[in-house]
């Protein structure tokens, strides 16, 4: 077998991985893939996560990606990149609150950027890096009432190619995956407040409100996002840079 610069076995064994919104949803889920393939995991968000890096054999940084220098005391030696923190505020663009807006972009298209920023010399210096970043179908589609998290999300696949282009010379790969609704506690939220608002089934939203361009009428689960991350940290994905993997359940091929 053809040797690969900077290549540790099959798995992701000496490798260190540092997941944002690691303390639930699918930054827990990228958390244990990552840390069951042998990476050494830190763990970063703005609620405790020691319980769960106890577990994992990992490291917890209690860090609020909103701060104007979120990237502060978190390790530079980073091997993997998985930006996934997030949030959502839903309003009509003439009453979304400015600083409300601003918030989403700090913690879902500037922190990922300080973070790159922050880890790429040392991908560099070793030849090997993984970048993953958790985008979303809006990504790629927009809906009403989401300007923030659309602006965001659209600005996250764009940082994400240009890094794939820088890095690609280093041995480094930049990549997004971008699932539809998973069953994560934002979601579940939204699904019971409007099933409070409409008085009806749980059920009847997912099939009727939030899953009506979806022709898959299901939740993703987070640890399918989870495993496409990790095969994008692998050993076969080594020519797989810029692109956005949709987990969509079909919404995107409309």
């Amino acid at each position: 077998m053809q040797s690969v610069p900077g290549h540790i076995g099959e798995g992701l064994e000496g490798r260190v991985a540092l997941v944002t919104g690691a303390a639930s949803g699918i930054g827990r889920a990228c958390a244990e893939v990552l840390a069951k393939a042998g990476a050494e995991v830190h763990l970063v968000d703005r609620v405790d996560t020691r319980r769960l890096a106890d577990e994992l054999g990992g490291h917890a940084h209690l860090v609020d990606l909103g701060d104007d220098d979120p990237v502060a005391g978190l390790p530079a030696r980073v091997d993997v990149l998985v930006n996934n923190a997030g949030l959502q505020h839903v309003a009509p663009v003439q009453d979304f609150p400015p600083e409300r807006f601003a918030l989403v972009q700090r913690v879902m298209l500037t922190a990922p950027f300080l973070l790159v920023r922050h880890v790429l010399p040392h991908m560099y210096e070793r030849g090997w890096g993984r970048v993953v970043n958790i985008s979303s179908v809006h990504g790629h589609r927009a809906s009403p009432f989401k300007a923030a998290y659309v602006a965001a999300k659209h600005g996250l696949e764009g940082l994400s190619k240009v890094v794939a282009l820088e890095g690609a010379p280093h041995g480094v790969t930049s990549n997004c995956v971008s699932p539809g609704y998973v069953r994560t506690p934002l979601v579940q939220s939204q699904i019971d407040d409007q099933a409070r608002a409409h008085g009806v089934e749980p059920d009847r939203v997912l099939s009727e409100v939030l899953l009506t361009r979806q022709p898959i009428k299901q939740l993703v689960e987070p640890d399918e996002v989870a495993e496409v991350v990790r095969w994008l940290c692998g050993p076969h994905a080594r020519h797989v840079t810029g692109s956005s993997f949709s987990i969509d359940g079909g919404w995107t091929a409309q």
